[in-house]
């Protein structure tokens, strides 16, 4: 059995939506494992060690009950990351990827920019022989030029420090992360030699049944993660190209979903028509396929799968455009509720949440925005809208619960003389809003844009409003 001590480094936003959860429950099956989730933000890392619980820097379902077994007896939280580095013989790197916003390959190609710094930082401090792993979803061959900077320490010091690297993305589905990790579809683990690969074997295996690890090279190990991101996203663009089918034929998207879902060879999941790609994995990974392609001069497969992408900012703008046009073209002036901010469900992550895009866009009309999110809070709403707090004058912010559960009553205030209401979130609270209620406090014939088809058709029938469902258009008016 290999005794090292895992530690997350990351130079900054590292103790994330990714590192956070993945240390919680590797500390939690090996409890003979001392494990440092590192990050440079201070404020960050004073979240995770809050006495509340209740203060954790994201929610995420499950995580609350593996931070109070596990904190501060087997998993700890810190900001000084170059002593960690040098306690540490396993290291996690758990880095933002986000796009380049300039230079070549802008909005495709990944910023490398905190892998290559996290890189560097490792190869300075650490001591013998380290085990690096790349969680972080990356384009393929990062891994060789992670390899040629920790060794580069070595060509200025001569201290014959080593290094193995490994690929082991994760597959981790945010408000259902924990059980994403705890029971895996499969765990992949990419390396050049046999050794490192029992190194992490060992520590996986504590839960996770051998025959679910899956091990190739780190090139196999990369492009895998990038392929399997880009066939979720391409699925998501097709039945919402098919919705509009639907719309226009007449046709029933749930009786078309039903019908190709039950082929086994096609599978149910990912064809929910929706507004588009969730979180920011999708859109990012297809950009790198993008990037990657032109890189080797495949222009045909750079445009197919550019084409993945277009479709998906389409469905996002058609969707603002209809609700300016079923508000006779004009929106100055006029509320409107928006119900749900966070990308999902059970997360109160906004990373590339359509309703960022739709709120911009129903703004720039002239809206008045009331929105509403049951963990979302006051400052990410405006942080994420790019707004300082509460100094525009056409958005209100009715989360004001700071995530303990929004009360029948206070949710309905959201809905005083409002035009339209958008549910952008799929918050189970918005399952039981009673319609009839709603439509003594909102103006006459109010639309109603049910976004992600989770309201029961027989509540609004009984309604005033004016109904519209994603894949179905128009069903009430």
């Amino acid at each position: 059995m290999w005794n090292f001590q895992p530690s997350v480094n990351l130079v900054k936003g590292g103790a994330g939506y990714v590192g956070g959860p993945t240390m919680a429950v590797i500390a939690d099956h090996c409890p003979n494992l001392q494990i440092t989730v590192d990050d440079s933000n201070r404020d960050n890392i004073k979240q995770w060690n809050s006495p509340s619980i209740k203060n954790l820097p994201f929610f995420e379902t499950g995580l609350e009950e593996i931070i109070l077994r596990v904190r501060n007896k087997n998993l700890y939280f810190s900001s000084n990351v170059n002593e960690t580095i040098i306690n540490s013989d396993m290291i996690f790197l758990c880095v933002n990827t986000s796009k380049k916003n300039k230079g070549f390959g802008v909005g495709q190609a990944s910023d490398l920019k905190w892998v290559e710094s996290c890189a560097r930082q490792v190869s300075s401090y650490s001591k013998g022989h380290t085990f690096v792993i790349e969680k972080s979803t990356l384009p393929v061959r990062t891994a060789e030029s992670i390899k040629t900077i920790l060794n580069s320490s070595n060509l200025v010091e001569k201290n014959h420090k080593t290094f193995s690297v490994l690929s082991n993305p994760e597959f981790l589905s945010e408000g259902p992360a924990i059980n994403d990790f705890n029971k895996p579809d499969r765990v992949l683990i990419g390396v050049e030699e046999k050794k490192p690969i029992e190194a992490l074997e060992n520590i996986i295996l504590k839960w996770i049944p051998n025959q679910k690890i899956i091990k190739t090279n780190l090139w196999s190990i990369e492009l895998s993660k990038l392929t399997a991101n880009a066939f979720l996203a391409q699925r998501i663009s097709s039945i919402n190209s098919i919705a509009e089918f639907c719309k226009s034929t007449g046709g029933n998207m749930g009786e078309v979903v039903n019908a190709i879902g039950t082929d086994q060879r096609i599978g149910a999941d990912f064809l929910s028509a929706c507004l588009g790609f969730r979180g920011s994995c999708f859109k990012k990974d297809i950009s790198n396929l993008v990037c990657l392609s032109i890189h080797f001069v495949l222009s045909e497969v750079a445009e197919y799968w550019n084409c993945v992408i277009k479709l998906n900012e389409w469905q996002k703008l058609r969707i603002s455009k209809l609700i300016v046009h079923n508000l006779f073209g004009t929106l100055r002036g006029k509320s409107i509720t928006i119900l749900g901010f966070a990308f999902k469900a059970n997360t109160n992550d906004t990373i590339q949440s359509a309703a960022i895009d739709i709120s911009k866009n129903l703004l720039e009309e002239g809206a008045n925005l009331i929105i509403h999110d049951p963990k979302v809070s006051e400052d990410q709403i405006f942080s994420e809208l790019a707004i300082k707090l509460r100094k525009l004058k056409n958005i209100q912010d009715s989360n004001t619960y700071k995530g303990a559960g929004i009360k029948e009553n206070n949710l309905n205030k959201s809905f005083v003389n409002v035009y339209e209401i958008l549910i952008l979130t799929e918050w189970g609270i918005y399952k039981k809003i009673n319609w009839k209620t709603v439509e003594k406090i909102i103006r006459k014939r109010c639309w109603f844009f049910d976004i992600r088809s989770i309201v029961d058709l027989k509540e609004i029938k009984n309604t005033n409003l004016n109904f519209w469902k994603i894949g179905d258009g128009i069903i009430k008016s």
